[in-house]
């Protein structure tokens, strides 16, 4: 860390294995005389680990505008700070996006450093096909919130990569196979670099039971990493026939095995399509619009 001017220092610790920091982040962490943290008392043991004696400030999510003035406090003292948070990245899905959107208007500049982040982890595990993947994080926690935005992800050809808390990984996964459909990949990356780590594929129609065949296996941070929806062109004799059967009150699943029967088109490609066909009726009727 040479820099004459003070700044902000972005930096990733482990997701849980120690080893898993960069040379540069001990030693930024290590040479800052100031530590932004998500939890004091999770970073203080992990900083004396690494040998540094940064005093520490708390920087979480209650209290991320009045952290970002005391970090700007330093800064104009001449002092750099380094962000972390509990584990991996900050920012992404945790703490860090406001302080460092204030820190920035207030003129100062802000190091990103690389390192641990969970999503990027299991994705490189996953063994999924697509080329491209979105990552979305933590799903709204109310069911119907949660199903409205499984509803618009549904049929995008991207891998979907959310992160997902124990208590609710069981409800979670539930409502992923309702949106999806049984058929498409699920990956279930669980405790990513520490000792019980897990990685599990399967299709999503299989993933409750394998969660409930084992306590265990509902414990932890969880990555879960959904494969894309197979694309349907519009103008597809099977969309055509799917469309009719829908429109003749057959349910997304008949509707997409009829559709499927009689033209030979993907059967998981029309179930997602049904899927958001049925989902753009419901809006319709909810605006006050004809469905024909």
């Amino acid at each position: 860390m040479t820099e004459e001017s003070p700044a902000l220092y972005v930096v990733p610790t482990p997701l849980g294995h120690l080893g898993d920091i960069t040379q540069r982040a001990i030693e930024v962490l290590q040479q800052v005389p100031w530590v932004a943290a998500e939890d004091t008392r999770h970073s203080a043991p992990l900083l004396r680990h690494y040998g540094c004696n940064a005093r520490l400030l708390a920087a979480h999510r209650h209290n991320e505008e009045g952290a970002a003035q005391q970090v700007i406090a330093r800064l104009a003292a001449g002092e750099s700070v380094a962000m972390v948070v509990d584990a991996g990245t900050p920012a992404v899905s945790d703490p860090g996006a406001r302080l460092v959107a204030k820190v920035r208007a207030a003129g100062y500049r802000i190091i990103p450093l690389p390192g641990a982040c969970a999503a990027v982890v299991a994705l490189s595990a996953a063994g999924l096909d697509e080329v491209h993947f979105l990552f979305y994080g933590f799903l709204p926690n109310k069911a119907g919130q949660r199903a409205a935005v499984l509803r618009e992800l549904a049929p995008l050809p991207y891998a979907l990569v959310f992160y997902e808390a124990p208590h609710r990984i069981l409800e979670a996964v539930a409502a992923l196979c309702v949106a999806f459909g049984p058929e498409r990949t699920l990956v279930v990356a669980r405790e990513l670099t520490k000792l019980f780590e897990n990685i599990h594929r399967c299709a999503l129609g299989e993933a409750q039971a394998w969660l409930l065949a084992d306590a265990n296996r509902q414990r932890g941070e969880f990555v879960l990493l959904v494969s894309g929806a197979t694309p349907v062109e519009e103008s597809t004799e099977g969309e055509r026939v799917l469309q009719l059967l829908l429109d003749d009150g057959l349910s997304i699943r008949q509707a997409s095995r009829l559709a499927h029967a009689i033209t030979g088109a993907g059967k998981n490609a029309l179930y997602q399509r049904a899927l958001g066909l049925q989902g753009s009726d419901d809006r319709r009727r909810k605006d006050g619009c004809s469905s024909t």
